[in-house]
């Protein structure tokens, strides 16, 4: 018909051509729409806007996540109970350093006199008292302090910030006196002992006048006590805590409970040698090994036939505490990310329609209660005044 037989045309010609290109049509699972029969509307760009938005600030707290890593705890057997322990004090005790008598004794019989190897320096009480950031040991003033000292970013991060010493001493006034501060690092065998400060002449048999009762005053304000290598940053659960007494005999006594730890970025990271003559002076710039520990303390008084001053009995466990900080692959975190750039659109595009379907819906119910009605019932659509036809 007008001229289509005359062209060498048929039904044919007009249809969707064969061939296995054309067979694939049938498995497409993303149909296209002709842009005749699609709109465009301000409110959809503005959704879309908010969805990239959405998107991005999603992705990037994926990224985020994935660059920090999560932590994983893995205990172990800790081999080489019998190596030596360094143990690092900072003590302040209201006495004359005279009067202090220190000394460490551990389960193999091996007895230490502490105060040989640690410095002494007189100093006020009020210089460590007044402004300082000291607490009580129960009152958890450090708590997010502490907690924080456990993970392995902020544990790498503050061990390369500062240098490894002791603070120095602040500068005695005049009149001022009374108190001394014990501080420093000496080598112990790792195994359990004790480590206690009292007065002179009391607790060993020894040589000397013994000090005058009057003059017992075991107050004290640890200012640092650690095992291991000395990281001055890393707070432990005796830093900076005070304890006070008016009686002259008086038994401090705190229960410690050390596990070596090993701090690393590396997830397949090997423990260092446990003896303390083998391990690096510096620590490297992914691992840190160190020693936590748990306390407890039990202080009470005692007669004047017992022995008063401040006692750490401490506990090796024979484990070793691994906290490794790990990170997932790349394909992992685009593989998150196409997750949740997918979900968002999905879901706004879900939310998009029905807000657009409530609306017609409204839309719709609103029109039906206007002119329409009159139509149907024989009324004026605009007015309530006028009159049913009659037959």
């Amino acid at each position: 018909m007008n001229g289509f037989a005359e062209h060498g045309l048929d039904d044919g010609a007009f249809g969707e051509k064969s061939g296995f290109t054309q067979g694939l049509r049938t498995f497409d699972a993303f149909p296209k729409t002709k842009p005749t029969y699609t709109r465009r509307t301000s409110t959809g760009g503005y959704t879309t806007l908010v969805l990239i938005l959405v998107s991005t600030l999603l992705s990037l707290t994926e990224i985020r996540r994935w660059y920090r890593g999560h932590e994983t705890h893995h205990f172990s057997v800790e081999k080489g109970v019998s190596h030596d322990l360094q143990i690092n004090l900072d003590i302040v005790v209201p006495m004359k350093c005279p009067d202090l008598h220190i000394n460490v004794q551990d389960a193999s019989g091996d007895r230490i006199l502490a105060g040989d190897l640690l410095k002494r320096e007189s100093t006020a009480w009020a210089q460590w008292v007044d402004g300082k950031d000291v607490h009580g040991l129960d009152s958890g003033a450090l708590g997010e302090e502490q907690e924080e000292d456990t993970h392995v970013g902020h544990v790498l991060g503050e061990v390369r910030k500062r240098k490894r010493k002791f603070k120095k001493t602040p500068r005695l006034r005049r009149g001022q006196g009374g108190a001394c501060r014990v501080f420093g690092s000496l080598e112990g065998n790792k195994v359990q002992g004790d480590f206690h400060i009292t007065a002179r002449g009391h607790g060993y048999a020894e040589f000397g006048e013994h000090l005058d009762h009057n003059a017992f005053n075991f107050s004290h304000i640890i200012n640092e006590l650690s095992f291991g290598p000395f990281y001055p940053t890393l707070l432990n659960p005796l830093d900076h805590t005070i304890s006070t007494t008016p009686a002259h005999f008086f038994k401090y006594q705190y229960y410690l409970s050390i596990v070596p730890t090993l701090f690393s970025r590396s997830p397949h990271q090997k423990p260092p040698p446990t003896n303390s003559a083998q391990q690096p002076s510096n620590p490297s710039k992914n691992t840190i090994f160190t020693n936590q520990y748990a306390v407890t303390s039990q202080s009470h008084l005692v007669g004047e036939r017992a022995i008063p001053g401040i006692f750490f009995k401490f506990d090796i466990e024979p484990i070793l505490l691994t906290i490794a900080e790990e990170r997932g692959g790349f394909l992992a975190l685009a593989v998150r990310i196409v997750n949740v750039v997918s979900g968002v659109l999905v879901g706004g595009g879900w939310c998009y329609q029905l807000v657009g379907w409530g609306r017609e819906i409204f839309a719709g119910r609103r029109g039906g209660r206007g002119g329409g009605e009159g139509m149907l019932n024989g009324r004026v659509g605009g007015g309530g005044g006028g009159e049913e036809e009659e037959d």
